[in-house]
């Protein structure tokens, strides 16, 4: 049937985003590590949080998410005002570009960044930037000599997905220090929980220092809770006031509130997963590393091998074939690798098997 409807500029320059795949065709059993998911699972005590909730479900949740978010701030120190939370850290990309940027305004990216960064500024008709990286990591220098008049938001994801690299607390602050007051800048700090770097910073501090600098996390990583999107930004006290305009009015469903305060509240739980990672994303580098295949260091609960000679459609299909799903990152601007999340421990021997088996 033929439509006179016209989308807005710049929604049909978007490629959908695709996420990671869930299943390996033929395989007796899935192993899939595409999607950066937790290698533990939610914390127990979440889950229950989340099953108390089954008969209250008729109820509407709190709007404010109030003692999600003071529980946030007792967390990770901080002030539950300025907190606000949403439906993954996905919808408050969204609403920050949807609050400070428009048709005709540039928001700038490193070279391998987030894709979502992107698609939220070509939805709202502005032009997204990306600015050259080295050795796969995000470069100030770079950034600042992309940034032009047009310029209104910075997104830096630190750590990076796909590459798993960072940048020192230092060089955010110079680039902090190299924007102009009027252009915001986002550290998307997904991953933080996963990194043990003395010159790491999520970015808290610059937030409290600079009227023009959010942070947003998410529990959708080393929380196991990604079914339930659920994430959060902390922001001056002015950006959070206009998030909170225009954010929905009952945006996280009581479940996720709920099993958000609980996963925060097991501590124990989330040691356990960070040491996890800290023993099992060494070992699958240093196992694909002595298969004589490049992998970039990584910070993140996964990581990223690059494989020679156009080889990485063979060594996908020779995964899947094994049942491991790993994620390609194509449409990142890296063709010719594979980003592969850490798994339980059996994943992640199982993985190197399949590497061991194809490299033969």
């Amino acid at each position: 049937m033929a439509t006179l409807l016209t989308p807005r500029p710049g929604i049909m320059d978007i490629a959908p985003y695709v996420p990671g795949e869930s299943k390996a065709a033929g395989a007796a059993e899935t192993l899939k590590l595409s999607s950066n998911e937790s290698a533990l699972g939610p914390s127990p005590k979440a889950q229950a949080a989340y099953l108390q909730l089954a008969e209250e479900l008729h109820r509407y949740p709190d709007g404010a998410a109030a003692e999600l978010r003071a529980t946030i701030g007792r967390h990770y120190g901080l002030d539950p005002a300025r907190i606000v939370c949403g439906s993954g850290s996905d919808e408050l990309i969204a609403l920050l570009v949807k609050g400070y940027v428009g048709p005709g305004d540039e928001v700038l990216l490193s070279e391998y960044g987030f894709l979502m960064y992107p698609i939220q500024a070509l939805a709202h008709g502005a032009t997204p930037v990306k600015a050259p990286e080295t050795n796969q990591t995000a470069n100030v220098d770079a950034l600042l000599a992309k940034v032009t008049a047009k310029t209104r938001m910075v997104f830096l994801a630190n750590p990076n997905n796909p590459t798993g690299t960072y940048l020192p607390v230092g060089e955010v602050k110079r680039l902090r220090q190299g924007l102009r007051k009027d252009v915001v800048l986002v550290i998307d700090a997904a991953y933080a929980e996963y990194v043990v770097r003395n010159d790491y910073s999520a970015g808290a501090e610059l937030v409290d220092e600079h009227g023009n600098v959010v942070m947003t996390r998410t529990f959708s990583k080393i929380f196991g809770l990604a079914a339930l999107r659920l994430g959060w930004a902390y922001c001056p006290a002015e950006v959070a006031d206009v998030l909170n305009r225009i954010r929905g009015p009952f945006n996280v469903t009581a479940a996720a509130q709920a099993a958000g305060i609980a996963a925060l509240n097991d501590v124990a739980f989330t040691d356990k997963a960070r040491a996890h990672n800290d023993i099992w994303r060494p070992w699958l580098e240093a196992e694909a590393r002595k298969l004589g295949l490049e992998v970039t260091p990584s910070v993140g609960n996964f990581v990223l091998i690059r494989f020679a000679n156009g080889e990485v459609a063979k060594a996908d299909a020779a995964l899947k074939a094994k049942g491991v799903v790993g994620r390609r990152v194509s449409a990142y601007g890296l063709p010719d690798c594979l980003r592969i999340t850490v798994g339980t421990e059996a994943e992640n021997r199982a993985v190197i098997d399949a590497l061991r088996a194809f490299k033969a």
